[in-house]
């Protein structure tokens, strides 16, 4: 039986003017197209050939030997090709794009954005794709405190940090306290874990621990002092958007960072900032 969305095996039957007729089985009666396109001269009746499954825009199913860059069920990252008033189109690696209707999305994506979402299937059997991936994620129970993991940031929350799908497969959070810089929704990141909730949830920094982050914190300062003839007006009273915005720090590793050179004797505090000395 051929399963709409899923790379899977084929058997030629037949050719015709239009291409060539498949089926799961050798000899089997349920037939569907491989168009002219992708047969080659090398294929023969009871060949079997590797293909993917999909219905064409006159809900037929159809078969290519082109490869998907998503099967059914699966979550990655797709660019925005072309958008029309009731969705948009993802490229999917196909000659047909993937449909993504305006209900399943988040935001208004761009043309040439790359949105992390997910392959499913409609009510006609038709492939989609949707942005709203966070039932769909899985339990990282597996991972340990302190591995570095890559994914891809798909949703934003002020109040609670970035939303972040480690390795695009499994739920993780990267809470608004970590947030020290400017983060887009689908961005691809590479964090550490700080936490594995029991529920298989993951908290995550796009920090260092405090020992191998503070020496570039403490380059950050120095090039900072530098580039303001050695004159910082930043201090602990300094708000910390303020320290964010112009350092691209939080106001934790800016104090840490400043003690460090404090103690190092590489600055001197005054009223109003540091100076470099």
């Amino acid at each position: 039986m051929f399963i709409t969305g899923k790379i899977q095996k084929g058997y030629v039957n037949r050719f015709s003017e239009f291409g060539a007729f498949l089926s799961d089985v050798p000899q089997g009666e349920t037939e569907i197209l491989l168009p002219k396109k992708f047969v080659t001269k090398e294929f023969q009746v009871d060949d079997e050939i590797t293909v993917f499954i999909y219905r064409d825009s006159e809900q037929r199913l159809t078969a290519t030997t082109q490869t998907p860059l998503l099967q059914l069920g699966e979550i990655g990252v797709l660019e925005v090709v072309g958008s029309i008033q009731t969705g948009y189109f993802l490229n999917m690696g196909l000659d047909k794009d993937l449909y993504m209707p305006y209900n399943e999305t988040k935001g208004h994506p761009q043309k040439g954005k790359k949105v992390l979402v997910m392959v499913y299937k409609d009510f006609a059997d038709q492939l989609c794709a949707t942005m709203k991936i966070f039932n769909h994620l899985k339990d990282g129970t597996h991972f340990k405190v302190g591995s570095h993991v890559t994914g891809t940031v798909y949703e934003i929350k002020p109040e609670m940090g970035a939303f972040f799908a480690v390795e695009d497969q499994f739920h993780g959070l990267i809470p608004k306290h970590e947030l020290y810089k400017e983060i887009k929704e689908g961005a691809k990141l590479e964090a550490r874990i700080t936490r594995v909730r029991e529920d298989g949830k993951i908290n995550l920094s796009i920090r260092e621990k405090s020992a191998v982050q503070i020496i570039s914190d403490l380059d950050v300062i120095i090039n900072a002092l530098d580039a303001s003839e050695g004159v910082l007006y930043l201090n602990d009273e300094s708000d910390p958007e303020d320290i964010k915005r112009r350092l691209n720090l939080s106001k934790r590793a800016f104090k840490r960072a400043v003690g460090r050179l404090l103690k190092e004797g590489k600055i001197q505090i005054f009223e109003d900032g540091i100076r470099k000395l």
